[in-house]
């Protein structure tokens, strides 16, 4: 029976299993949440659940094994990004948002761009059930801003200021850029979620972008070497 277990489950498409793993290598999650995802996933695809978990906790080993994650998250640091914080709605008219560097164009026709939501975030039902969302691409001189929204807060808008857009959305007060989106998708990504956006609004500023990179901030220079 356990060759068998292991066989099917090891035919599940790659977002099912990543996500049965992801939920045992996720060690913020408790064990009894983390259980009844993997029987959960068992009593679908008709294998046993007792052999089902000790599969699971094995795959999770393996990629713990292959990773350290402090090391991997170091090496992706090497690439540089913008900083964001993206904003929202919550069903009961709450505002919500969080410090994003994930962001990026997807398409121009039509325009689409895309971002990653940690499922671990605080707001991660409000923002995933939103039908749109705002994207504040911060300025030089906003790195506070970006801290503020990276942190569990009552009110992470406290003292902050902002203008209400369409649909709501806060929009923030000095940002170089700013994108007003209808969630169009959401996909699996993981111990993240993918979410597409399609820009109904846009509106960008002079200034310099908020810049970070091997877990530091940073600001944009020209380089020496290119001539403007």
């Amino acid at each position: 029976m356990a060759e068998l277990t292991y066989n099917v489950l090891k035919l599940l498409p790659r977002n099912t299993l990543s996500r049965m793993v992801g939920a045992a290598c996720r060690v913020s999650a408790p064990r009894p949440v983390m259980r009844a995802v993997i029987r959960t996933f068992a009593r679908k695809y008709g294998v046993d659940a007792t052999e089902a978990e000790q599969f699971v906790k094995q795959e999770a080993k393996t990629v713990a094994e292959r990773f350290d994650r402090r090391d991997y998250r170091r090496a992706l640091g090497q690439f540089a990004t913008g900083v964001t914080v993206v904003t929202a709605r919550a069903s009961d008219g709450r505002r919500v948002g969080v410090t994003v560097n994930s962001f990026s164009s997807v398409s121009l026709n039509p325009p689409l761009i895309l971002w990653s939501l940690s499922r671990q975030t605080p707001s991660f039902n409000d923002f995933t059930t939103t039908t749109h969302f705002a994207v504040n691409v911060l300025e030089a001189r906003q790195h506070h801003l970006s801290r503020q929204f990276s942190t569990p807060l009552p009110d992470k808008f406290a003292g902050v200021e902002f203008a209400e857009g369409a649909h709501g959305l806060p929009i923030l007060s000095g940002v170089i850029a700013e994108f007003i989106c209808r969630k169009v998708r959401q996909y699996d990504g993981g111990d993240h979620v993918i979410v597409v956006g399609e820009v109904e609004q846009y509106k960008y500023h002079d200034g310099e972008p908020l810049v970070f990179h091997s877990g530091r901030y940073r600001v944009a220079t020209r380089h020496p070497d290119v001539a403007e």
